[in-house]
């Protein structure tokens, strides 16, 4: 049932903390092994604006252009330079599995990276019509550092990419469409103290194309502090509490205890029961009931952790 949900346990695997940001020490030792490695002017560069320019990230994708790209091109402005910066770990092998046509966050604000073909399948990976480097400068935790030949280009148009002609894994992306985000409900949530809900929901970069039916149980902020860390953890505590139907809480309030819902955790189950008035869900009272709620999505606040 879980891959019904566009979730990858790469983007779980990657969100090493919501709470914490990469220290100035780790963008340091990292600046040391880019000039070691031959990027000494992105090296420098780093230095200048790690303490000040970059916005504090628990995760971040540096594609670092090398020296030459930098003789050519002279320093870039900083909107450029935050174009080479993505607010979330991209490690090279799962980079291998986006489609052409996949888009990347970066630091320079409303401004993507896309995912182009080589001239032929198994050249390599291409952002933005410029290949990566065979691998990875530095690679570590939450942050990953991947070097390029060329500087990327923000005014880069689909258009204008090559396409492959080989076989592509069934993972392109289909241009155009419409597309169901997340992105009005991550913006309530964070407003009412459920950002670490709100960050699993971010990680959906593209949303559904085709229209789901989702309800989802957000544990508050304080109740998922104790969880950060536990990597390995972060799908199951997701999935467990999202269910594949649309529940109002004006229907939830109707519903016999003992009855169950299935989640997208193969297995785990939610149990409706109650205590004197109070709805429990697995125990768990909702504290926000109808937080959010569109055509094909709702979004209950809850009080703990199923």
């Amino acid at each position: 049932m879980a891959n019904k949900l566009l979730i990858s346990s790469f983007f779980f695997l990657s969100l090493f903390s919501v709470s914490s940001s990469i220290s100035i020490e780790t963008l340091l030792e990292a600046s040391d092994i880019l000039s070691n490695s031959g990027y000494i002017s992105m090296s420098l560069t780093l230095q200048l604006v790690s303490s000040s320019m970059i916005p504090h990230s628990p995760s971040l994708t540096i594609f670092a252009p090398s020296d030459s790209a930098f003789a050519r091109s002279g320093q870039p402005s900083l909107s450029l330079l935050l174009f080479h910066f993505s607010p979330l770990p991209f490690h090279l092998r799962s980079l291998k599995f986006f489609g052409s046509g996949s888009k990347i966050p970066t630091l320079f604000a409303n401004h993507t990276l896309i995912v182009t073909s080589g001239p032929s399948d198994g050249e390599g990976i291409f952002l933005n019509g410029v290949m990566i480097n065979g691998s990875p400068i530095y690679d570590y935790e939450s942050l990953v550092i991947l070097g390029i030949d060329k500087f990327l280009d923000p005014d880069f148009e689909v258009s204008r990419q090559s396409q492959g002609t080989g076989s592509n894994l069934g993972c392109s992306f289909e241009a155009g469409g419409s597309f169901y985000s997340f992105r009005e409900a991550t913006e309530v949530l964070r407003l009412n103290g459920y950002s670490v809900i709100a960050s699993f929901l971010d990680l959906q970069l593209l949303g559904f194309k085709d229209r789901p039916s989702l309800t989802i149980f957000a544990p508050v902020d304080e109740v998922m502090k104790g969880f950060v860390g536990n990597v390995d953890g972060y799908s199951s505590i997701f999935l467990r509490h999202v269910v594949p139907c649309k529940i109002l809480w004006k229907d939830l309030v109707t519903v016999d205890d003992g009855v169950v819902f299935d989640t997208y955790l193969e297995g785990f189950q939610i149990r409706i029961s109650r205590s004197g008035d109070i709805l429990m869900l697995n125990e768990v009272p909702v504290s926000f009931p109808d937080m959010y709620e569109n055509d094909w999505l709702v979004v209950h606040g809850v009080r703990g952790i199923y």
